[in-house]
Order: structure tokens, then C-alpha cells, then sequence
């Protein structure tokens, strides 16, 4: 199950019968989710340009679930008491498919706070308890995604020339006095500026307290949405791919192409 995905490289994780309740009813939901993820590349520029934030590569990913079908929902769990309602409680799901057997749901966190997990894992856990879902999918940065950001940032720095805060900035990035003192102070230290600046950069921005393959797996073995079954995916560092040839122009321009889609599509 998920073969394609982890011949590539990606991390899948399954958990508390997962495997058997997607391998006898959910064929079709495996088929789907490693088309869509298995499909996906992130350009260097998209991590840099996004200064953190989601790439336009994470979107494209919702962009071809929601496609497949894989919409938003807005679960309501309502208690009653003598026919009145007395609580009720919503859970938003970014991604959701009903299929014969069930409805799966899944959930992207390319780059939150990892107490988002907390949320998503809990989500999962109740809706699944009140029957609403079969099984809850979080597809995140995985493990070697993590270990080499700092190298890929300072490839793409080197590459592209950025060995100056003038160079930095000309490229188009803002930099705030903070930041250029830490890159300052790793220079002094005996780092190249490449080096100093790809390190300020990921710490900043791509930190150990953000959603990363660590962050969820510890909580999934203390047993966070436990009994949900679950399937995790950890997106791996070779889908990141170098000489796009892309500016952050480029980058901007197809956010806000995506942006207008969106708008576009919430009006029809």
C-alpha cells in the first residue's frame, strides 16, 4: 500500500487498522491520494519565495485533491436534549471525499505551528468516534525534507549569487535589522555569508516548533487522536527540484493567479 510513494522516497506511516479499512473498502481513496501527492514538486524558488508561508506547490497538491473530489467540509456534531439543541461543535476539514464505504479526511500542514497537529489529530479522533470518518490522512514535511533545507537554501543562495545583504536584497527579499545581525553574527563566527544566510532563513522560517515528520510522529506515538485510524505522509527533499529558472516575480505572479482562482471559484 502507498508502494509508489515510498519507492520515491516519501515516509507513510499507518496506523490502528488503517491498512486493512483502506485495503478492503478505500482502493479507490490509495489510488487517489498517491496520484495526487506522487505528482507533486515544490521549485526551490516556491520555498524561498514563500518566506515560509504555504508554498504554491502545497496548493497546487489541494488544487489537484480538490479536483479528485477532496473538498472542504464543515462537520457539525450537534447534542440534544428533548428534541432542543444544547451544543453544538464544528470541525473544518480541508480535505474530504465520501466514497461507498465511508469518508476519509485529510489534512495538509506544510508549514503551521505544530500545535496544529494537536488540532488535526483530535479533529480526526472525534469524528471518527461519532462515526462522521473512516480514516484521517496528515500529509507533512517529511523527515529528509526537514534535514536538508538549510543545504537547498544555500544551494539555491550560492547559485543565485546571494552573498551580500545588497544581493539579498536586490533579489527582492526584505530583511529586518534582526535578521541581518544573526546572518552577521554567523559570518563572524566563520561562516560564508551563503551558509550564515540559508541558516537564519530555515531557522526563521522553517524552525523545529513548525509542523514537520518529528513533530507528528511524537505525537501519534503518545497516542494523540488514538483510536482514529490514521495514515501519515512525510513529504521527502527530492520532490524539491533546482534551475526552474524561476524569480520571485514569477513566484508572486502565480500566488495571486491561484488567489483569483480561488475567489473565482468561491463565487460560481
Amino acid at each position: 500500500m502507498f508502494d509508489s510513494l515510498i519507492k520515491r522516497g516519501f515516509q507513510v506511516e499507518i496506523h490502528s487498522h488503517a491498512r486493512a479499512i483502506l485495503s478492503v473498502d478505500f482502493p479507490d481513496a490509495v489510488a487517489e491520494l498517491e496520484e495526487a501527492v506522487g505528482g507533486l514538486s515544490i521549485p526551490i524558488e516556491e520555498i524561498i519565495g514563500s518566506g515560509g508561508g504555504e508554498s504554491q506547490g502545497t496548493q497546487r497538491l489541494r488544487r489537484k485533491l480538490a479536483e479528485l473530489g477532496w473538498t472542504k467540509m464543515n462537520f457539525t456534531v450537534e447534542k440534544r436534549i428533548n428534541g432542543v439543541a444544547r451544543e453544538a461543535i464544528s470541525h473544518e476539514i480541508d480535505h474530504v471525499k465520501t466514497f461507498d464505504a465511508g469518508v476519509i479526511a485529510c489534512e495538509i500542514e506544510w508549514n503551521n505551528k505544530d500545535p496544529f497537529y494537536d488540532r488535526d489529530l483530535e479533529n480526526f479522533k472525534r469524528l471518527h468516534a461519532d462515526s462522521a470518518i473512516s480514516v484521517g490522512v496528515i500529509i507533512t514535511r517529511g523527515t529528509s525534507m526537514q534535514d536538508h533545507l538549510k543545504a537547498m537554501v544555500q544551494r539555491f543562495a550560492v547559485e543565485r549569487g546571494l552573498n551580500s545583504h545588497e544581493a539579498v536584497v536586490a533579489f527582492g527579499m526584505s530583511r529586518t535589522a534582526r535578521q541581518n545581525r544573526e546572518v552577521e553574527r554567523r559570518v563572524n563566527a566563520g561562516m560564508t555569508y551563503e551558509e550564515a544566510w540559508a541558516g537564519q532563513f530555515v531557522s526563521d522560517k522553517y524552525g523545529q516548533a513548525t509542523t514537520h515528520w518529528s513533530k507528528l510522529e511524537d505525537r501519534v506515538h503518545r497516542g494523540v487522536g488514538n483510536p482514529c485510524p490514521l495514515v501519515l505522509v512525510g513529504l521527502p527533499s527530492s520532490i524539491v527540484t533546482f534551475n526552474e529558472g524561476l524569480g520571485l516575480e514569477d513566484i508572486e505572479g502565480e500566488a495571486a493567479a491561484l488567489v483569483e482562482e480561488g475567489i473565482a471559484a468561491a463565487t460560481e
